[in-house]
């Protein structure tokens, strides 16, 4: 066989294999439990690159219906976030119950001022460490909420007191952080 034949040969071999493989038609292995169906909406939103820590989202999923809640900043992030789940294997509806928080650039100076007086702190600026902070800062309308989780309840009552320091929140803090126990399960 000649160098040229062997070589369209290949490309011929390469070619009919290609096509048997994509004649051949598999059911997706994906998610079918609800177990399955939560850990995989828990890695979209977390690896969803526009997600801050001045976004909370959170899910419920029963019978392979997802409800998405929390709270972003921009309104593409509520459809884009309902838009990944849609196509998550196993998963039948999504009903999109996230709050888009007002435009606003107070709420934006808030935000930066609350991050610097929580995350400037000795004992809790291990928590702006990583990707996507574990404490969440939410203002809405110049009312500010926290939430994600936190490693113990100092660390909690901390936050909540330097938050309140940062100025220009209208009323309290609303501190729902959750923390860590020992045993890897959350208290309030």
């Amino acid at each position: 066989m000649t160098l040229r034949a062997m070589g369209q040969f290949v490309l011929a071999a390469a070619f009919f294999a290609s096509a048997a493989v994509a004649s051949h038609k598999t059911v997706p292995a994906g998610p079918v439990t609800d177990a399955d169906i939560a850990k995989a909406v828990r890695h979209e939103v977390l690896m969803y690159p526009r997600y801050t820590l001045w976004d909370d989202i959170d899910f419920r999923v029963n019978n392979g219906s997802v409800e998405l809640m929390g709270a972003v900043t921009q309104p593409f992030k509520k459809d884009d976030l309902g838009r990944l789940v849609k196509g998550i294997p196993g998963v039948e509806t999504v009903a999109n119950n996230i709050k888009v928080l007002p435009l606003s650039p107070q709420d934006d100076r808030l935000r930066l001022q609350v991050a610097r007086a929580i995350f400037r702190d000795p004992s809790l600026s291990r928590y702006a460490m990583g990707a996507i902070p574990s404490i969440h800062i939410i203002v809405d309308n110049g009312h500010v909420t926290l939430t994600g989780e936190v490693m113990n309840a100092m660390d909690k009552q901390i936050a909540g007191m330097r938050a309140s320091t940062a100025g220009l929140s209208f009323g309290p803090v609303r501190n729902n952080l959750q923390v860590e126990n020992v045993a890897g399960k959350k208290s309030s």
